[in-house]
């Protein structure tokens, strides 16, 4: 039987704008899209601050922030560091940071922050007492940071001053305090673990640096995988239909924080947001024969992302953990053989909102856009691939939020050949192409860092997929 090939010329720019319905704790209506808690009236106490949130300035240490036991509430950008911590025996040794640039202004809407305590003296132990609260920066054994509150003073030691800590929340730093913001991830911060070959990393940040072969055209703030991976090929293919994909993911993260406190001291959030957006663009090519699936998709992991960035939340550094692994993901029967290229552009947002009385709500929503294709579509069957990523985020080494973002192309052909006695042939099938996007996800008990009533449950961002036709037509002879 002669094999059905059809040229395709895929049209236009299509456009689809996702939006998804959020699920949350308690029933509500209506989309998950909003950025941040609603707004909600000033604190009474005339206490409250709104801080500023901000990158940690680059090139010098970042103090811990101490809130005192006993003080009134206010949380100092103090003159201690965590010079380690064992995160078995929740010990901690704390010492006095290295002198550096003033620390930045907080902001206030009300009453001025109380002045940081003047640096200890040489000769003297650190001044830390049980019921501190220290928020800081990664450290020796807590490479995600430290929050904790110090239950025990064991005593001085010729590194420090040891004691022995708890965990606590973000509620008992940031008390009545209010603080809102979006802060870019620096993308020479990202460490890369290729997990096959054919993986090259790129990026371009502020002040003209640029890393890797494609770093030199990338917008400022930007970093890119490329991927040329192979793809198990069907066992009676051809040595000329071996199947691989191959293209690149573009990206620009950026960490987006707000928090809205009740009066009372570690009284926990009025409202509460956390999430992970950005711009986003793949280009990949589909190509060859590729083997038949059995059970689920399968899944290629090629490379894995991590990043700690320390947000400044007033005088409060906030460690932000995000991870991202960047997979190809091949579903077919073993019998279509593509050549399929698709570009991908576009954003995407995904996080938790907290308001008081309604728990959390997750947010998901991306606006996509797919550009003109070219394809070959030979003989009959089905195939689908995507170049996608795994995302978390969360805070102090506790994933908050996850999702799986998954741009894909799906082809699907159908070949009938009949012959008669008298020696004539005819040839005729089906052709059609789609493009599409899936994003699902779920929040995660660990959102309780903020202060806000522990879940028992896993929250799911719903499961969005959208999919729209590219083309498809008929031929025959």
């Amino acid at each position: 039987m002669r094999m059905l090939a059809r040229r395709l010329l895929l049209p236009g720019i299509t456009t689809l704008a996702l939006t998804a319905t959020g699920c949350s704790s308690a029933p509500h209506t209506g989309t998950a899209d909003a950025a941040a808690p609603a707004t909600l009236a000033p604190a009474g106490d005339g206490t409250s601050q709104q801080l500023d949130v901000a990158a940690a300035p680059e090139g010098t240490p970042t103090p811990a922030a101490v809130a005192r036991a006993g003080g009134k509430g206010r949380t100092e950008q103090s003159s201690l560091k965590v010079a380690s911590y064992d995160p078995a025996s929740g010990r901690a040794v704390i010492a006095k940071a290295p002198q550096g640039p003033a620390p930045k202004p907080t902001k206030s809407t009300s009453t001025p922050s109380t002045p940081s305590s003047p640096s200890p003296t040489a000769d003297k132990p650190v001044a830390v007492a049980v019921g501190d609260v220290i928020a800081s920066a990664p450290a020796p054994g807590a490479p995600n940071g430290l929050l904790a509150k110090v239950t025990e003073v064991v005593g001085k030691t010729d590194r420090g001053t040891e004691v022995k800590t708890a965990s606590t929340t973000l509620a008992s730093v940031l008390n009545d305090d209010k603080a809102e913001g979006k802060v870019p991830v620096d993308p020479s911060s990202v460490t890369v673990e290729p997990l096959m070959k054919g993986v090259t990393f790129s990026w371009a940040k502020t002040g003209g640096v640029k890393f890797g072969p494609e770093g030199a055209k990338l917008p400022l703030g930007n970093l890119r995988l490329d991927v040329n991976a192979a793809v198990d090929t069907a066992p009676d293919a051809p040595a000329s239909a071996g199947a691989s994909v191959s293209g690149f993911v573009q990206l620009a993260p950026q960490v987006e924080f707000s928090y809205d406190g009740a009066p009372g001291a570690g009284s926990g959030p009025r409202g509460a947001f956390l999430g992970m957006s950005g711009d986003w663009s793949s280009q990949w090519k589909l190509q060859g024969r590729a083997a038949a699936s059995t059970g689920a998709p399968k899944r290629i992991p090629f490379a894995k992302l991590h990043s700690a960035p320390v947000i400044q939340v007033g005088p409060v550094p906030v460690v932000v953990n995000l991870d991202l692994t960047c997979y190809v993901q091949v579903e077919a029967d073993g019998r279509v053989t593509l050549d399929v290229q698709q570009d991908v552009k576009g954003d995407f947002k995904v996080g938790g909102s907290y308001a008081l009385g309604k728990g959390w709500t997750p947010v998901s929503r991306s606006d996509v856009k797919s550009t003109p294709v070219t394809a070959t579509v030979t003989a009959a069957g089905k195939v689908k691939g995507a170049l996608g990523a795994e995302a978390s985020v969360g805070l102090y080494g506790a994933v908050g939020v996850s999702a799986d973002f998954a741009p894909y192309l799906r082809g699907e052909a159908d070949a009938k050949a009949s012959a008669s006695s008298d020696g004539k042939t005819s040839l005729s099938g089906a052709w059609a192409l789609y493009g599409g996007f899936d994003l699902s996800g779920q929040l995660h008990l660990q959102l309780s860092l903020f202060g806000t009533p522990v879940f028992e449950r896993k929250i799911p961002l719903g499961a969005l997929n959208r999919e729209w036709a590219l083309a498809s037509g008929h031929a025959g002879r």
